[in-house]
């Protein structure tokens, strides 16, 4: 809980804050990587950073965190910070690495700001970094002994299975041949990869096949450019790793998992695009698990031929009564689909439902405030971005 004497500072300054906060985070970055080089080669994604799309999501973060601080005092952002601190355990990040970053960014409100930051409005902003901070940090070290310290295992492509032009499934066995740790339908696996200039660079990927004790499979869409670089691990992916060839996976981290949701009770599996990955496991899982309760999939792409999984979507679906699948496609939509950007109008929600999203920030924020008008509870529509979270702040 914030004291009430940060908390009226914090009040008073955060729209000057709020509104220097990209420049803010923008020099905040070029120190912190000045001094400290190795974090951007082998930590922080070079792609997010140049198309600064992280430092939007910090910006993000410690504007909602703050936001929430003077709006509910009584309580944390405990699904925001869970999301995060997953984020940050599957990167292997320290409790000591949240001092460099106090000592980066603080010296980047000081320069942005100038005079304005004075003593107490230093000492009021540095009390919601450290509440922040320390409750990341507890809810790391709480899934670091659940799981261990971050240790890279090696594990072995034993096949590799193109999708789409532009998907690859990649199914791995771990190379050591010693036990696997389960995971929940829904979590990610980060991936860290030897790029040519000598970068081991990470991305996480969303574990696409059912969970079970030896196998793991990842589902890697290549990605373009849209005035932004390349995606330089995923092209990695896609043109060098082939059968046989070695991966380094941590653990499976993420909270987007069905654990809040019984056999009975109704569920609507919303995915765009490579959004599909995480929702084709909840479905393997279901199917597994016995469900009882309707479950709704609804799935938007480009076309027909750029649906990775949709196989693996069709038949684990066939798998469980009363479930149904509901896919649009911007074009060539066969008969049975439907063309355009997805539209619930006329798919029955049952009451009760819990919603699980996944796919472009414009889809998700549709579908859940279609969801909202048809009655399902803001507190039961959950979401997993893949990179960085955007849309931290504008969460209602």
């Amino acid at each position: 809980m914030l004291s009430e004497q940060s908390a009226a500072v914090v009040r008073a300054t955060l729209p000057a804050v709020g509104a220097a906060l990209e420049t803010i985070t923008e020099r905040f970055y070029t120190g912190l990587f000045e001094a400290h080089p190795a974090l951007l080669r082998d930590l922080f994604n070079r792609g997010n950073q140049a198309a600064g799309t992280q430092r939007q999501a910090l910006a993000g973060s410690i504007a909602a965190f703050a936001t929430h601080l003077l709006d509910h005092p009584e309580q944390r952002p405990d699904a925001m910070l869970h999301r995060i601190a997953h984020r940050h355990a599957s990167l292997g990040v320290t409790a000591e690495q949240y001092g460099v970053v106090h000592e980066h960014l603080f010296a980047a409100i000081a320069g942005v700001l100038g005079d304005a930051v004075t003593p107490e409005v230093a000492a009021a902003w540095d009390e919601v970094y450290w509440l922040m901070a320390n409750a990341l940090i507890a809810v790391e070290q709480r899934l670091y002994e659940e799981r261990g310290p971050l240790a890279w295992r090696p594990w072995e492509v034993v096949e590799r299975v193109v999708e789409t032009p532009d998907v690859i499934t990649f199914r791995l066995r771990p190379a050591d041949g010693g036990p696997v740790r389960d995971f929940a339908a829904g979590q990610y696996v980060s991936v860290r990869v030897a790029l040519p200039d000598g970068a081991r660079q990470i991305r996480q990927y969303s574990l696409s096949g059912a969970p079970g004790p030896a196998l793991r499979q990842i589902s890697v869409k290549r990605v373009h450019g849209a005035g932004a670089p390349d995606g330089e691990v995923s092209h990695h992916l896609h043109a060098r790793v082939r059968e046989g060839d070695v991966l380094e996976l941590s653990e499976a981290y993420g909270d987007l998992v069905l654990d809040a949701a019984g056999p009975d009770t109704p569920l609507l599996l919303a995915s765009a695009g490579i959004g599909v990955t995480p929702i084709t496991a909840m479905l393997a899982h279901l199917a597994g698990s016995g469900h009882r309760a309707p479950v709704t999939v609804v799935h938007g792409d480009r076309s027909p031929a750029t649906h990775a999984l949709r196989a693996d979507q069709e038949s684990w679906v066939g798998k469980l009564p009363g479930a149904a699948l509901h896919l649009w496609y911007e074009q060539d939509a066969p008969a049975g689909a439907r063309t355009g950007l997805v539209d619930l109008a006329g798919v029955p929600v049952a009451p009760g439902t819990h919603a699980y999203l996944c796919g472009p920030l414009p889809f998700m924020r549709s579908v859940r405030t279609q969801l909202i008008a048809s009655g399902v509870a803001p507190a039961d529509i959950h979401y997993e971005v893949f990179g960085p979270d955007l849309w931290l702040a504008g969460q209602g």
